[in-house]
């Protein structure tokens, strides 16, 4: 894929680098890190010849391994202990506590004297929620500790691609301009959840937190039926799947299904299942939504599995899994963008991806700024 100039970038939990898709070309990767070898390979095949990609442990990683100095260090760590769809255990749990792995590096690099300038943190919403807002509060300690001050936004993807993918991004820096910071939160990005904990805080770092300043983007003009193909490379599910599915429904959504029919509208819903509790049972129900929108993209192993499409024209309704392409989309990758070939394998890349018009919108006002506000004063 298309290599741009820009500020050094260092690429941490790098996944199938959908950030760098979004950083660029403001920044440019000079090294990514993923754990996971599928991952990593995805990645080498987005951006040949990927000899900038280090696959392996981060805590096995050592500052000598990084080259040079980065502007911004980018870390989308793992949210499985953190997740409302995981158990929940927090920073200190092997997976989400990969953070801490980060931590070290970035520490080690301060000492060198060629720590970035800006950090920015990917993780899910359940972060202000996890241990009562504990582990919030560590994290902004811990980057308060090594000289950055941070503030907090909260991203919804469906803001630029029809899809429900809320999400935390932590960004740091070791100064924050004044025209990049608010006197305080405003919508749509400094939610109550976020308001709340950040109340929360310690006075120390409450005065510390940066209420970073992001413009509105313009409103979406996309639904979910315009990103999915006529001749879908997913087959349709048998009538009898579909029929099995809509069983699956609770009253409600059956009304709801029902209505859409009876208006002689052709919609598409995207439905996941899950389980509910029911006069003290577990019950798997098929939930649908017909707001234009996809649910979450997850990965296939988790809790809801993968995210079915529901087509209703009328009487006349069908049923079949959204696709890997589809699923890119959603996130707003490319159309070249490679994917593996493995239905399975494309779809976790996905899942644990992120939002590329996200982090594109997040890097042209905030990241890029930062970053060349902080250039200028050293060349001042």
């Amino acid at each position: 894929m298309q290599r741009d100039s820009g500020a050094p970038l260092y690429e941490f939990f790098a996944g199938g680098g959908l950030a760098r898709l979004g950083l660029e070309p403001d920044f440019a990767c000079v090294f990514a890190n993923d754990i996971d070898p599928a991952k990593a390979a995805a990645y080498r095949a987005a951006f040949p010849p990927g000899d900038d990609m280090r696959q392996g442990d981060i805590w096995k990683l050592n500052s000598s391994d990084l080259p040079g100095q980065a502007a911004l260090a980018w870390a989308s760590f793992p949210c499985q202990d953190l997740s409302l769809a995981g158990a929940r255990r927090g920073l200190a749990a092997p997976r989400s506590g990969a953070f801490w792995g980060f931590h070290r590096l970035i520490g080690k690099l301060a000492h060198e004297g060629r720590a970035p300038d800006v950090l920015a943190l990917e993780n899910v919403t359940g972060l202000l929620s996890s241990h009562g807002g504990a582990d919030f509060t560590a994290l902004i300690h811990a980057l308060d500790d090594l000289g950055y001050r941070a503030g907090a936004l909260e991203v919804d993807a469906a803001l630029f691609t029809p899809q429900s993918r809320p999400r935390l991004f932590i960004v740091a820096a070791r100064n924050a301009p004044a025209h990049l910071a608010a006197s305080g939160p405003s919508e749509p990005f400094h939610s109550a959840a976020l308001r709340g904990v950040v109340a929360r805080l310690p006075d120390t770092l409450r005065k510390h937190f940066v209420w970073w300043r992001l413009p509105a983007p313009p409103k979406r003009n996309t639904r979910l039926a315009d990103l999915l193909d006529e001749a879908p490379g997913a087959p349709w599910r048998s009538a009898e799947q579909t029929a099995r599915l809509i069983a699956q429904m609770s009253p409600l959504q059956r009304a709801r299904l029902d209505a859409v029919a009876e208006s002689g509208r052709s919609e598409v819903g995207a439905v996941f299942r899950r389980i509910r509790i029911e006069r003290g049972e577990r019950v798997q129900r098929a939930e649908a939504r017909f707001d234009g929108l996809a649910g979450c993209l997850r990965t296939p192993a988790g809790g809801s599995s993968r995210q079915l499409l529901l087509f209703v024209d009328g009487a006349d309704i069908r049923s079949r899994l959204l696709s890997p392409r589809e699923a890119a989309r959603l996130m707003g990758a490319p159309e070249h963008y490679p994917l593996p070939a493995s239905q399975t394998q494309a779809l976790h890349l996905i899942g644990d991806a992120v939002c590329v018009p996200v982090v594109r919108w997040l890097s042209q006002h905030l990241l890029a700024p930062l970053a060349g506000a902080v250039a200028a004063r050293k060349t001042a």
